[in-house]
């Protein structure tokens, strides 16, 4: 495979470890303004490690099924709380180029409160570096408004410049047909309990994956809906990355279109098994190669 494509794969994993994004890079290069979107899936809860419950087929695209997500909360690790600020830099390699293709950062913007319920602000952003840059030049920024503790979202922005085309959208996630997005956005009809990808990485910092050995739940990536499971591998593995060496936890994660898991690669999650909980590496193993994303710096 050519230096252009493996560059153009790493770039699809990197947002993928957002949970959602690589999938609108592969099946579209351009959001329509101002339009409304509707995702069915099954909002599923936490399952225990040795349980595989049947999972429903989703309902037809227009159909909204109203089904709410199970109340049985995953519980919290203990300790973990996300701190308004922090701030966390990533380097996204290929070992087969040796050298770093993109960088990538995370921040918890702020929490507010508003009529008693508390709402984070989460920010991601990913550019190209040189030379890479000449073959996929890519500068973009990704916002996330989502519930405190549940991490649901309510708001997902997407703010793209690829190759000097630029792409900008805003949608309200909404789970009831009738209610209408706020002015100058646009509404995505998703169900209860549905996560954006930033959300959704914040929600697994926060497991308690020493109760728990699998969870699942809707994402909706910005153009359409996927189920989204994340199983427990191992509690003790050992992570050597620019920022330091870290005992981890190991994740595995699956994501899966109308039913069907996608096969053409194999994501890993690690998450620093201290009070911070910090996403230290995230890895995409491919057929033709294996991407890294790499904790550099955690402020």
């Amino acid at each position: 495979m050519s230096v252009k494509k493996l560059l153009a794969v790493l770039l699809l994993c990197i947002v993928l470890f957002l949970l959602g994004v690589f999938l609108f890079y592969r099946l579209t290069r351009q959001l329509p303004p101002n339009r409304q979107s509707t995702a069915n899936l099954p909002a599923i809860g936490p399952v225990s490690p040795s349980s595989h419950p049947r999972v429903a087929p989703p309902a037809a695209r227009g159909q909204p099924t109203g089904e709410a997500p199970s109340k049985k909360e995953t519980p919290a690790e203990a300790g973990f709380v996300l701190r308004p600020g922090e701030t966390l830099e990533y380097n996204a390699n290929i070992p087969k180029l040796n050298s770093t293709v993109a960088d990538l950062k995370i921040v918890a913007v702020e929490k507010k409160t508003s009529g008693g319920k508390g709402s984070w602000h989460l920010q991601a952003f990913a550019h190209t570096e040189n030379p890479y840059r000449m073959v996929f030049e890519l500068d973009d920024r990704f916002d996330s408004y989502s519930e405190a503790g549940t991490m649901t979202g309510l708001q997902y922005e997407m703010h793209l410049s690829e190759r000097g085309q630029k792409v900008d959208s805003v949608e309200r996630l909404l789970s009831l047909a009738g209610d209408p997005p706020p002015p100058g956005t646009s509404a995505a009809r998703v169900l209860p309990g549905t996560r954006d990808p930033l959300g959704m990485l914040e929600y697994l910092r926060g497991v308690d994956w020493n109760r728990t050995g699998e969870v699942r739940g809707p994402v909706y990536d910005g153009r359409k809906l996927y189920e989204v499971r994340a199983v427990l591998v191992g509690k003790s593995a050992r992570v050597s990355v620019p920022a330091g060496k870290f005992d981890a936890t190991k994740i595995e994660i699956h994501v899966l279109d109308n039913g069907a898991e996608m096969k053409d690669a194999h994501f890993l999650l690690y998450l620093s098994n201290d009070s911070a909980r910090l996403p230290v590496l995230m890895e995409a193993v491919l057929p033709v190669a294996t991407a890294r994303v790499e904790l550099t710096k955690a402020m």
